[in-house]
């Protein structure tokens, strides 16, 4: 991909309009996110804290020096005014510019220690023992063999080979089989009790 003239006027009116980087690569086309801010920054127009567009811009071309000065000296006025709002930042991005957020970063990458997981003294031994049991005549299907009468309880680690998930019939109007039920949904009042 190459910067014509037309690309690069298309970036800086849209740039002026306060569009972000990843709006305005996806407006161009071919282009990364980090390839449109490499181009701002090419083309100085990186500062637009608090600019009206390209009037801002043409100021700061004509006395670069002496714009320079007063904004530094503005910054900390700016944080004590509570009329002003800070710029927005541009969300984190992943490989395939889907945004980020707190909690797609907060998933424990694969191989990693898992938080820790509610005791078992939490769950009755009896469900315990059925769980077992069960675990044993398991279907063990793949999430692509999952469907609205299968349980899906899933067993074991999603980032291994051996992880599967239970696939015995549901009970109704729930997501699991009967002995997995046991184990997910408690009673109200034994959630009750142990909030105390």
């Amino acid at each position: 991909m190459s910067w014509t003239d037309e690309r690069v006027e298309t970036l800086k009116k849209m740039w002026g309009e306060g569009q972000s980087a990843s709006q305005i690569a996806k407006e161009l086309g071919g282009v990364t996110r980090n390839a449109v801010i490499g181009k701002v920054h090419r083309l100085g127009l990186s500062n637009r804290a608090g600019s009206g567009g390209s009037a801002a811009k043409a100021a700061s071309k004509e006395k670069p020096a002496a714009a320079a000065k007063p904004a530094a000296k503005a910054a900390p006025k700016a944080k004590a005014a509570p009329a002003s709002t800070p710029p927005k930042e541009e969300p984190e991005l992943d490989e395939n510019g889907i945004p980020i957020s707190a909690a797609r970063r907060a998933i424990i990458p694969a191989g990693q220690p898992l938080p820790p997981q509610p005791s078992a003294n939490e769950i009755s031994p009896e469900a315990l023992a059925k769980v077992s049991e069960v675990e044993k005549t398991a279907k063990r299907i793949n999430l692509m063999e999952l469907t609205e009468k299968t349980c899906k309880w899933p067993v074991g680690d999603p980032a291994t080979e051996d992880f599967w998930f239970c696939g015995l019939a549901v009970q109704q109007g729930k997501p699991y089989c009967e002995a997995h039920v046991g184990v997910a949904f408690q009673p109200m009042s034994s959630r009750r009790d142990r909030r105390r």
